[in-house]
Parts: structure tokens; sequence; C-alpha cells
């Protein structure tokens, strides 16, 4: 009976043993365990941590790069302003050299007006057989001819004729101012010709009388005016005669 009770006894040691054994293994299992939570949080912390470093290190890169971007696209417009500026320059003075041609080789050239010839040379021309009072007129014949329609070398031809200018011009071109022989008033000196207040007025008088009443109607050559400007049979060939010498001086 005392050895059951003793065997009794220590079972139920044994068993309090094995009880106080699991509630220990129990509590070293529950440490671990959370040992292992704490780190894995700490990992996966570190970790968070790590990947949000990495996103901001690579936001930051890209800011750099745009930064560094914007900083080469600065200096590349800054290059393009100042390759703009210097073609800018190099046009301009292009532009000044081709204008500063052209000014020299477009010269102002007096047009030809007649006879291939321009109105200055046309006036010399005229010149050269125009002497005594009438000498220099050349320029007024031609340009006033030329404005009616009438060919200047017959319009100075019947000048000639009538005045005798070629040489020494008659007393009513020197006291009236009449080349042409015209007749009316006011009156050279009480007889059938004209006066003019002044040569100019006397030449273009002639002009205006020999467009009114010869040209306009058709009558343009010495052949075709001669029978009503004068009465001398002559008259066309004379005024020819100083139309070849005009033209030879």
């Amino acid at each position: 009976m005392k050895k059951v009770s003793k065997l009794s006894l220590t079972l139920a040691s044994l068993g309090v043993f094995m009880i106080g054994l699991a509630g220990v293994l129990q509590y070293k299992a529950f440490q671990i365990e959370s040992d292992n939570a704490v780190a894995y949080e700490k990992v996966t912390m570190n970790d968070s941590y790590s990947g949000n470093k990495e996103v901001n290190n690579k936001n930051t890169t890209e800011e750099e790069s745009n930064d560094n971007n914007a900083e080469v696209a600065d200096a590349t417009t800054t290059d393009t302003e100042e390759i703009e500026k210097v073609e800018e320059v190099v046009i301009e003075d292009e532009l000044e050299d081709v204008k500063t041609y052209e000014e020299v080789n477009t010269i102002p050239v007096d047009p030809i007006v007649y006879d291939g010839l321009t109105m200055n040379q046309l006036a010399e021309k005229l010149n050269r057989s125009l002497k005594s009072t009438i000498s220099g007129k050349g320029y007024l014949i031609a340009s006033y001819s030329l404005q009616l329609g009438i060919d200047p070398y017959m319009a100075t031809a019947i000048i000639l004729h009538e005045t005798g200018c070629n040489g020494t011009c008659s007393s009513l071109v020197r006291e009236c101012n009449n080349v042409g022989g015209q007749k009316g008033g006011p009156s050279c000196g009480g007889g059938a010709y004209k006066a003019y207040a002044t040569l100019d007025e006397g030449i273009m008088g002639y002009l205006d009388n020999l467009y009114r009443n010869y040209y306009s109607v058709g009558l343009t050559t010495p052949e075709t005016i001669g029978p009503k400007y004068a009465a001398s049979t002559t008259w066309a060939s004379q005024v020819n005669n100083y139309i070849a010498l005009i033209r030879s001086r």
C-alpha cells in the first residue's frame, strides 16, 4: 500500500513538473514568436523605408535630370538666339552690301526721247544750229515740240528758215520775239506780224500755231505744210535742207 502511494506521489510530481515544463515551453515559444514578429516588422519597415528612399532618390534624380535638361534647354535656347543674332547680322550686312551695289549700279539714266538721243543730247544738237538771239533755246524747242508731238528737227528748221538764226536773227526776232513769222496782234511795230512779250513766249506761240493749224489736221511734213505756210514754192526744199543740216551737227 505504501509502495502504491509512493508511486502515485511520484507520478503526481512528475505530472506537475510536466505541466510546468509545458508552460515554460509555451512561454518560450510565445517569446520567440514575438521576437520574430518584431524582427519582421523591423524588416518590413526598413524595406519600406528603403523603398521610399529609393523612390525619393529616383524622384530627386529625375528632378536633377529635369533641371539639367532645363539648363541644357536654356543653353540651347541661348545658343540658338545667339546664332539667330549672328545670322541676322550677316543677313543685314549682306542686305547692306546689296543696297550699296544697287546704289552704285542704278544711277538714273535719261531716257531716249528722239532719234536715239536723250532730251539733253537733243537740246545740245539743236543748239549747235541756234545762234544769235535764239542761242541756247534748244531745250525749250525740243521739250515743247515733243510734248505737242511735233518733229523737233522740222520745228527748228522752220525757225532757221523764217528768222535766219543759223547766223544773225532777223529784226522780227530781235525786236518782237517772233520766231516763226506769225501774223496777228498785238502788232510788232504796227505791221502785220505779231509781237510777243518774251522770247520763250514767242517760241511756244510758234509751236502752238504749228500744232493747231498744221499737225492737228494731218499736215506733218514740209511738203504738206509749205503750201499753207508760205507763198514760196521753194519753201519745203529749203526747210528740208535745214533739217539735213541739223541732223549732221
